[in-house]
């Protein structure tokens, strides 16, 4: 028998033909549930995916974009000048995203700007080219540029955070609000009377509700607000370190400080350490995002985490229902962070001035 021709040796591309036999349905059917139509029941639309799936179906992405009038891409513009606030969640949060993008044979169209008019610049090149379908928003401010654009443009959108008007905006979040509180309930169930906290840029939504947070935290454990423990504009080590140190070198520095970020926390860690300050048994510490640094910190930091990859995933399916005519006000999460609890935040305060660490540095 004579060698088979290259060409016969080639398995068959399956076809939407083929699937529709296969499920014996109407081609348009299956058409329609590939593409995410809001006419076709969702349990078709998976039945239609998972035989997709199973038969090897892959759609021609040029001839697809001409007759559905989409890219197939999920958006992504970081701001990659001034500072290294994405880069902690980054890998994880895009290893997210492209997981749940590639499910649905889709891509990720991500790029960078220099600032926030750059940001919106880029996004709106990306609109007019026709290169993506809708943007995920990370890091959401309270009058966010980025959002005035997308709701003009009426461009699908899913914000990673919250914002001040909430109109025509879909969300996953993490409640961090829930997770200030609950380090200062913790810290004041360890005898801590004064409790210093450390935020980010007030200009960024989650600023303001850990903010809250904390405010929340005092009043539940009947504590005063003390305004010159409070401080912010935090969102870098070197920043964390500058205002860790307003914190220590007060006449009566605080037993214990919650901060907003992790980046912050390590800040102050080379703030206490210039004063002799032992973070641990002298100074109790407790932060939020649970970047992998703060499980190598000296002690390592207790933190309350965030799983990127998984707040990745889930927006990027919010966003594909967005897409295919989902109401925004039904795609709103909130979800709780993870406490990792270590070593940084053992101390505890005794209510004996005798047994109390000197606080006037």
């Amino acid at each position: 028998m004579p060698d088979a021709k290259p060409s016969e040796m080639r398995t068959a591309r399956v076809t939407i033909n083929d699937l529709a036999r296969n499920l014996g349905l109407a081609k348009g059917t299956v058409s329609r549930a590939l593409n995410g139509y809001p006419d076709i029941a969702e349990t078709t639309r998976k039945r239609v995916a998972r035989t997709a799936e199973r038969m090897g179906y892959r759609p021609l992405a040029q001839a697809q974009a001409i007759r559905t009038g989409r890219a197939r891409a999920l958006g992504l513009v970081l701001n990659a000048g001034g500072d290294d606030a994405h880069k902690p969640f980054l890998t994880d949060f895009l290893d997210g995203i492209s997981r749940a993008a590639s499910e649905e044979s889709w891509s990720l169209t991500v790029a960078t700007a220099e600032d926030e008019a750059d940001e919106v610049t880029t996004m709106a090149r990306l609109i007019e080219e026709r290169k993506v379908d809708g943007f995920i928003l990370p890091r959401p401010r309270l009058v966010d540029a980025r959002i005035d654009l997308l709701r003009g443009r009426d461009v699908p959108f899913v914000l990673y955070g919250r914002t001040a008007n909430p109109d025509g905006c879909a969300w996953h979040d993490i409640k961090g609000e829930d997770a200030m509180k609950s380090a200062v309930l913790r810290l004041a169930g360890r005898g801590h009377r004064r409790i210093g906290f450390i935020n980010g840029a007030l200009d960024y939504t989650y600023a303001h509700l850990r903010r809250e947070g904390y405010l929340a935290g005092l009043a539940e454990a009947g504590l005063d607000v003390a305004p010159e423990l409070m401080t912010g504009d935090a969102i870098t080590m070197a920043q964390g370190e500058t205002q860790g140190e307003v914190l220590l070198d007060l006449p009566d520095r605080p037993s214990a400080i919650v901060c907003a970020l992790d980046l912050a926390a390590l800040g102050l860690y080379r703030a206490a350490a210039r004063r002799g300050v032992r973070i641990g048994p002298d100074l109790a510490v407790i932060a939020y995002d649970g970047i992998p640094e703060a499980a190598t910190a000296h002690p390592p930091l207790t933190t309350y985490a965030v799983d990127s990859r998984a707040a990745g995933a889930r927006l990027a399916r919010l966003l594909f229902a967005r897409i295919r005519g989902a109401d925004p006000t039904r795609l709103r999460e909130e979800v709780p962070a993870r406490l990792i609890a270590r070593g940084s935040d053992i101390a505890s305060y005794d209510s004996d001035p005798a047994a109390q660490p000197d606080h006037a540095m």
